[in-house]
């Protein structure tokens, strides 16, 4: 009796051993939910950025990355600046009858006073002035041209951005646009009617691309591309050719399109007609 005693034992307690495995311990923190600390960002402006190209770049609506920095319209910025990557409600302000284009400002030295306090409305354009760091790199900063007060008319129609193949789609989390291949210089053009509010090669992972506003809700962004045709602050119709097909900052010739809604990539698929 007492040989078979701690065998019957050992039996017990391997059943009640498999009996636990079977429920495994809740985890003790979940840090994907919120409730738990976290360290905010900060992000250094550069030379050559706009508040557009970096809520683009980090995911955020413009406005409400202006509202968490205390930065009013025109949205103007300038390197070295320190930004909270952070959003926050944007004040209710009357309808403004223009705004000016985000440029990164550099600071233009004093006039004198025998000059001119402000141009006549007959003078020539303004021309863009320029500054040159102790690094000896130049900044120019454009004068600003106004923005079509009607900014919250929603997008009429959306064009395709070009032809081509759709080589991979949308994907959350994963893909935040479409690819569409073609040849080197192929027309890109003007998704919907707009104002350009990025232009350049700043912005890691889509090459030369430009950023074309619509209104207060919607962005659409062209990456890819070999020669860009429009500059900051032009204002662009829909079905307008703004830019040439190519492969910068990849390894094949194609344009990747995204749509942004309120800062968020939307699958395009769901706005452009069907073909």
């Amino acid at each position: 009796m007492i040989r078979l005693a701690a065998p019957f034992w050992l039996l017990v307690i391997g059943a009640l051993m498999v009996a636990c495995a079977d429920k495994p311990p809740a985890p003790i923190e979940d840090r994907s939910r919120g409730g738990t600390s976290r360290v905010e960002q900060r992000y250094t402006v550069l030379p050559g950025d706009t508040l557009f190209s970096i809520a683009f770049r980090h995911g955020l609506e413009f406005r409400r990355l202006a509202a968490a920095n205390s930065i009013t319209a025109p949205y103007t910025i300038f390197p070295g600046q320190k930004l909270r990557l952070a959003e926050a409600e944007p004040p209710i302000v009357a309808t403004p009858v223009s705004k000016a284009a985000p440029t990164v400002a550099v600071k233009a030295p004093s006039k004198s006073p025998t000059q001119p306090a402000a141009a006549s409305p007959s003078s020539s354009p303004a021309k863009s002035s320029a500054s040159v760091s102790a690094a000896g790199t130049t900044t120019v900063t454009k004068p600003a041209k106004s923005v079509p007060a009607t900014t919250n008319v929603k997008v009429g129609a959306w064009r395709w951005p070009a032809k081509g193949k759709v080589t991979r789609r949308f994907e959350t989390n994963l893909h935040k646009g479409l690819d569409i291949d073609g040849k080197r210089g192929d027309p890109v053009i003007a998704t919907a009617g707009g104002q350009i509010v990025y232009g350049g090669s700043g912005i890691a992972g889509y090459g030369l691309m430009l950023i074309v506003r619509h209104n207060d809700e919607y962005l659409s962004a062209y990456g890819h591309n070999d020669a860009l045709l429009v500059e900051e602050g032009d204002v662009v119709r829909g079905g307008q050719k703004i830019a040439e097909r190519g492969s910068s900052g990849t390894d094949s010739v194609k344009l990747h399109f995204e749509i942004r809604r309120r800062g968020r990539p939307v699958d395009p698929l769901k706005l452009l007609p069907r073909r």
